[in-house]
């Protein structure tokens, strides 16, 4: 026999055990099968210990006012239910174009927005250009500094002829 916890086909089998459903002979084969696999004694004694406790459950008894006060709340929600059982149906055609407007009001209120404060909205790109611009700057400042660096060493060389 295969684990009936290993097998998927098996696994009804468990259940109709634990049902107390299966035929003596599927019961003794598997009662046989629990004693080697623990897998499955584990299943069993979980099984067992829940329909205990099961049969050994007692409801509550039902208060003598249970049934007044059941059906005073069955008619009060039919006093209260009928408007909303009326326009349940047509709550998503009231919500659908109360978003749509709310959608189109927002889309309008930013462009309002940015078209009064275009600066404000602009102004991570003008510090950009003015980093780039900064940048700029400098690479020039060196390129003058490497300049004038390359004329100093030609002086420096010994080369009068040219400084009159």
């Amino acid at each position: 026999m295969k684990c009936p916890i290993e097998a998927k086909e098996n696994a009804e089998l468990l259940l109709s055990y634990s049902a107390r459903r299966l035929s003596p002979e599927s019961t003794a084969i598997l009662e046989a099968h629990m004693k080697l696999c623990p897998a499955c004694r584990e299943f069993g004694d979980g099984q067992r210990a829940l329909w205990e406790a099961l049969d050994s459950w007692e409801a509550r008894p039902v208060s003598a006012d249970f049934n007044r006060r059941l059906y005073r709340r069955i008619e009060e929600e039919e006093r209260t239910g009928r408007w909303s059982r009326l326009f349940s149906p047509l709550r998503p055609v009231f919500l659908r174009p109360a978003l749509a407007i709310a959608a189109t009001a927002c889309m309008v209120l930013l462009a309002g927005f940015i078209s009064v404060n275009p600066s404000k909205i602009a102004a991570p790109a003008a510090v950009e250009v003015q980093q780039v611009r900064e940048l700029e700057q400098v690479e020039k400042a060196l390129d003058d500094l490497d300049m004038l660096n390359q004329f100093e060493l030609v002086g420096a060389s010994g080369d009068t002829s040219r400084r009159m």
